[in-house]
């Protein structure tokens, strides 16, 4: 098992605290957010991490090296166009090869537990994948999610409009009283997802969005396995919700 992670972006909604450095290096207690993931993988058995980098890439390099300061294998790739979720996982094409991996993003901050938790799930059946998501009661601002009987994945919906959830309720995927399921913004993929990457077309929001290659991989009856992160969960997305960690248990 190898791990990617996609930490290309300047993260705009830290405004002046982005300005110098990548957001994935901004530090919660004392480590960056990106540390404190490798040490999570890491505390699941994972080793060989790539990070695509992009934004200030000399400022993650720099700071991780090889990775053997932590015992671990780390390699790098640049996204140079900042053109989506998609294509970033591409750069680590060669490096994932024929292995299974996880995916994430460089600024969630889960329990080390979860990364375990998502192997045992993805090796619970013949998946091509694993989804993790979070019960929410707004369904507007990420990757919605639905699953069947067995918590497969059957559809996702990319931060639906108000029209969209209006459909979706008049459809029937979306009912009264049941959860939203939320994309967490962590995976685990065998490398079949390369196939569907590739041939990713731009959303209409001018991305290449990753979300599309789940869904194009649910179509060609693929199964991909959801799995509900159970304890904390923070997209560290602005400056309130950083600080709110340092007064936290991590």
């Amino acid at each position: 098992m190898k791990a990617v992670v996609l930490a290309a972006g300047k993260g705009t909604r830290m405004r002046e605290l982005t300005q110098e450095i990548p957001k994935p290096m901004l530090k919660v207690q004392g480590k960056p957010i990106l540390e404190h993931i490798l040490l999570g993988l890491k505390d699941a058995g994972i080793k060989d991490i790539f990070i695509v980098t992009g934004f200030r890439a000399d400022v993650i390099e720099g700071y991780f090296g090889d990775g053997s300061r932590w015992g671990l294998h780390v390699e790098y790739g640049r996204q140079v166009v900042q053109d989506g979720t998609g294509k970033a996982p591409e750069l680590a094409k060669s490096f994932v090869g024929a292995d299974d991996f996880l995916l994430t993003y460089g600024d969630i901050l889960v329990r080390p537990e979860t990364y375990r938790d998502m192997i045992k799930r993805f090796r619970e059946g013949a998946f091509s994948g694993v989804v993790t998501v979070t019960g929410s009661e707004d369904v507007t601002k990420g990757g919605l999610n639905f699953f069947d009987e067995a918590f497969c994945l059957r559809r996702l919906v990319e931060k639906p409009s108000a029209e969209q959830v209006e459909e979706l309720k008049r459809t029937g995927w979306l009912k009264p009283g049941q959860t939203a399921w939320y994309n967490a913004g962590i995976y685990l993929f065998r490398p079949v997802v390369y196939e569907f990457t590739a041939k990713l077309q731009k959303s209409p929001r001018g991305e290449y969005e990753l979300t599309d290659a789940l869904n194009a991989l649910v179509a060609a009856s693929h199964t991909i396995a959801g799995m509900q992160i159970a304890g904390r969960w923070v997209d560290v997305r602005d400056p309130e919700v950083l600080a709110s960690l340092e007064t936290g248990q991590l």
